[in-house]
């Protein structure tokens, strides 16, 4: 036994043994993580930097690191060597971008497969695929609205760094994409809310959300590119859950030492961390 320790320590010593160890971490247990956009301020930060949890939702199929080059075949046709629960709804998830799944993206789980969800450009609304029982026995009865004749929720979540920046229209935007066939959302009548703009046919955009399948969103509403846009995320490109932040710095390489080690269910959901977001 002590003959193999001593082997065993020689080898995790040698550069070999340290980038085997290394690999097999990321590959199966953590990954580092940079925000690199604006889309979940305040609730994560451009300049954190995160350990990402790659065992949360299964074990996706391991990738080489930079060049996401994939080192073993997707066996099981569902992006993971061992399958795992899926995303809840309200989890922070880190996936990879459908469009260019080399590159990954960090959002909100606002909806899971069967689940409808309606936009109004300053408000999001959700109905759980469960059905009413599901819903008056699960969420806030001041969240609970009549929408087409049966009951969403308004803005499920409670996490304090969910915000709509009023200064920001972003209906120009929607209906540029809606132009050119790149909004996953089909406009729809909801007698029930107001007018988008006098002009136009339709008051609200509405998805229901495929099976197996979960409606991304950013924190910061207005400035997010996700699945309202090109819609929603397969299982198969689910990588994990981000963990903690260990390193955190601003626009001026000013450490946030206030944000270095804390778990991010502790940052989202402290309003001392949200108001420091707001600079």
């Amino acid at each position: 036994m002590r003959n193999f320790l001593h082997k065993a320590y020689n080898f995790s010593s040698s550069w070999t043994g340290t980038i085997i160890i290394v690999l097999l971490v990321i590959f199966f247990f953590a990954q580092a993580f940079v925000i690199p956009s604006g889309s979940m301020k305040r609730s994560l930060l451009i300049g954190d930097f995160l350990f990402v949890k790659k065992f949360s939702y299964g074990i996706p199929t391991p990738h080489l690191p930079w060049i996401e080059i994939p080192v073993l075949p997707d066996f099981n046709g569902d992006g993971h060597i061992i399958k795992g629960k899926s995303p809840k709804r309200g989890d922070i998830v880190v996936f990879r971008y459908p469009v260019n799944e080399k590159v990954h993206f960090v959002k909100r789980n606002f909806a899971v497969g069967g689940d409808e969800v309606i936009y109004t450009v300053d408000a999001m609304y959700l109905r759980p695929n469960e059905g009413d029982e599901f819903i008056t026995k699960n969420y806030d009865k001041s969240k609970i609205v009549t929408l087409q004749g049966r009951l969403f929720v308004k803005e499920p979540y409670s996490n304090l760094g969910i915000s709509y920046d009023e200064k920001v229209d972003l209906l120009p935007l929607v209906l540029m994409n809606l132009a050119k066939n790149r909004l996953a959302m089909d406009p729809t009548i909801v007698p029930e809310l107001g007018e988008l703009r006098g002009d136009l046919p339709f008051n609200a955009f509405y998805i229901k959300v495929p099976k197996g399948e979960f409606f991304m969103i950013g924190d910061n509403r207005n400035h997010s590119d996700d699945s309202r846009f090109w819609g929603s995320v397969p299982y198969r490109l689910i990588v994990g859950k981000p963990w903690f932040i260990y390193f955190s710095w601003d626009k001026d390489k000013k450490v946030r030492w206030e944000r270095v080690g804390r778990f991010v269910d502790t940052v989202e959901n402290n309003p001392k961390f949200i108001y420091e977001q707001k600079d």
